[in-house]
């Protein structure tokens, strides 16, 4: 849902390029996969871009692994030097040097997490500047109509064949602080899940 909201939140992608950050990361692989959905039920996103190879499992055009490769010359290149129209950041404090050489103008980043830098400076006249929106959010502050549509979108998707979920870890009911510690690790790649059914 908080990967549905970063996409989705500003209105549709159709015709926009969107990247995402952290693409192996439980959000930023549902957002990828949410690009692909808004695609295959006709939005006609032009592209998106992931990082790490589950973005390409779920759907990404383009996949940069950022620790060997240039981020903002083959963003750049892949579109065009035009630059991206929405970014679904998992760390905005940590990349927004970079990512602030990646927007188009009047384009959007969405900031679920600033993990790199928890109190970054806010580079405001850069932002107006080229109109760049920033969007904060936290799943549980988001509004219920908003909540609502995600809820329909993604149950749709889920009903609509077979998917791909990145699982880093399941555990049982009875380990749930164990899973709870496996995701405040922070090295996980993927999901960690708790099997509630006996």
């Amino acid at each position: 849902m908080t990967a549905w909201c970063c996409v989705f939140g500003d209105g549709a992608i159709a015709g926009r390029t969107v990247l995402v950050t952290g693409g192996a990361g439980a959000v930023g692989h549902y957002a990828v996969a949410t690009c692909e959905m808004g695609r295959r039920a006709g939005d006609r996103n032009r592209q998106f871009v992931g990082e790490g190879r589950q973005a390409r499992l779920a759907g990404a055009d383009l996949v940069i692994d950022y620790k060997t490769e240039d981020v903002i010359a083959r963003t750049m290149a892949f579109t065009e030097q035009r630059g991206v129209d929405r970014v679904v950041d998992v760390d905005f404090g940590g990349n927004i040097a970079t990512t602030l050489k990646l927007m188009a103008m009047n384009s959007t980043i969405a900031v679920y997490a600033t993990n790199g830098n928890r109190n970054p400076v806010i580079p405001m006249r850069e932002l107006m500047e080229r109109c760049i929106a920033l969007r904060p959010l936290v799943l549980f502050a988001l509004p219920p109509p908003l909540l609502a549509a995600a809820q329909v979108d993604i149950s749709k998707w889920l009903s609509a064949g077979k998917r791909i979920h990145n699982i880093a870890a399941q555990f049982t009911l009875s380990e749930t602080a164990q899973a709870h510690l496996a995701v405040e690790r922070g090295d996980k790649f993927g999901t960690v899940i708790v099997d509630c059914v006996r």
